[in-house]
Formats: structure tokens, C-alpha cells, sequence
């Protein structure tokens, strides 16, 4: 063989030995990666539950604030965290706000996959269905905190107001929203002022708080500090959400 014109051939197989090696190595360090990431101390949990209303308050509030600046983290929204929380769930928050597609709980408090329980209705319409859904998280799996989340600008509210108001039922299923929110109307116009729509808006918020943190289920937590029952409004124009009552120090 000509050692001039050919590669030695103990050369090439010592080249071809030394890629095999580093492509087994990186096969074999890919391959153990989804295990380490499936881990329940990897990163798919970065920050641990809250387990007081006060913890649950504030963790929701400064996802709030990074929605307001723009900073946002968006925790809990990877594979690993969908793989983490498959079996299982532990939201630190119930949330019963509007069907508006502009007030998506999850992004306006900056939050991911298991941290909260979300019901969504027109206006924020309570029935007992809605009641019982809202009740689940606190008496079935310790949640905290509870927050009835309206919003600037809602169409369910300025309806249901014109409805009553007119004297003209709204078709189909959509009078037992108006029937829902007749209690807030009364109070709007009790209370009068300048835009009774938004008047109602927030009245809705806070007799819906009110009456969910004094129903005999949900009271007893109350009363003993394991639970929040929290009214806050939500601003379409700035995504700032403000508390107008039960805020846990």
C-alpha cells in the first residue's frame, strides 16, 4: 500500500472509534435528560405552593404587576410542568371571573399549569353549580384563596342593566344572567353616579364576594384564617386588577 496516497488504515479506525465515542456520549446524555427534567425536584415546581390566603394574595398580585410592566416570567407552562402536574393538581387560587375574551385569569395574573382553578361566566353570574365549582378547590383540596374577578367595559353587565332597565327580556338563556345580576343593578341604581354600567360591574363583584365568603360552607375557612374571599376589578385599558374588598392582611 502506497503510505503516500492512502490514509493508514490504523488511523482511520482510531478517527472512526473516537467519533463512534462522542455520539454514544451525546446520545446517552440526551436520553437522560427527560428523567432528571420529569424529577419532581427539577425545575418543572420552581416556587412552592402557597399555602395562606396571604401567600396566595401576593403571588397573584405580583403576577399582576409583571402583566402591568410587561415583565413577564410565565411560570409553569413547559413539558416538565405538564408532566409534574398530570396526576395531580394543588392550586393555591380560585378564580370566578367574566367569559370575556380579554380577561384570561391565567395571563393577567401571570400564572401556569396547576395553579389555579378558573370559572368563567357572563358577568360573573353565580348559580349553584357555579357556587359548587368555586367551593371545590377550598373544601376539596386546601385552596386558599378565592378571588371574583370583574373588569372594565363588560358586555354581560351593560345587557343585563339595558334589559332591566328597558324592560326587555334578553333572549333564550341569557335572561337568567339578567336574573343573576339584578341584585347588582338595584344597588347601581341605589348608588347612581355618572355610568351606572360600570356602578353595576363592580356591585356584582362585591356582593358576589360577599355572599360566597358567608355561605355555610365556605364561612367556617373564612373564620378560621385558611381562607380569602377576595372582590377585585380589572382594568381593560391599564391590566391592572384592583382589589375592592377582603384582601387578607
Amino acid at each position: 500500500m502506497d503510505r503516500t496516497g492512502h490514509p493508514d488504515r490504523r488511523a482511520l479506525l482510531a478517527g472512526g472509534l473516537a467519533v463512534a465515542t462522542v455520539a454514544l456520549a451525546g446520545c446517552s446524555s440526551s436520553s437522560a435528560a427527560p428523567s432528571a427534567r420529569a424529577s419532581p425536584t427539577s425545575s418543572a415546581s420552581p416556587q412552592a405552593r402557597p399555602s395562606t390566603p396571604t401567600e396566595a394574595f401576593t403571588r397573584l398580585m405580583d403576577g399582576n404587576k409583571r402583566w402591568v410592566s410587561g415583565d413577564l416570567h410565565h411560570p409553569d407552562r413547559d413539558p416538565d410542568r405538564r408532566e409534574f402536574v398530570a396526576q395531580t393538581q394543588e392550586p393555591f387560587g380560585s378564580i370566578l371571573s367574566c367569559i370575556d375574551s380579554r380577561v384570561p385569569p391565567e395571563l393577567l395574573f401571570d400564572t401556569g399549569l396547576g395553579d389555579l382553578y378558573v370559572m368563567r361566566t357572563g358577568g360573573e353570574a353565580v348559580g349553584p353549580v357555579v357556587t359548587g365549582s368555586v367551593e371545590y378547590g377550598p373544601m376539596t383540596s386546601g385552596t386558599p384563596l378565592v378571588v371574583v374577578l370583574g373588569h372594565q367595559r363588560c358586555g354581560a353587565v351593560k345587557a343585563a342593566y339595558e334589559s332591566i332597565r328597558d324592560g326587555k327580556p334578553l333572549p333564550g338563556n341569557l335572561e337568567a344572567i339578567t336574573k343573576a345580576l339584578r341584585p347588582a343593578y338595584e344597588q347601581a341604581v341605589r348608588e347612581g353616579g355618572t355610568d351606572p354600567v360600570e356602578t353595576m360591574a363592580r356591585a356584582q363583584v362585591t356582593l358576589t364576594a360577599a355572599d360566597l365568603r358567608s355561605n355555610q360552607d365556605l364561612a367556617p375557612l373564612v373564620g378560621k384564617g385558611a381562607l380569602a374571599v377576595v372582590g377585585a376589578y380589572y382594568s381593560l385599558d391599564t391590566g391592572k386588577v384592583e382589589v375592592l374588598a377582603g384582601a387578607p392582611s
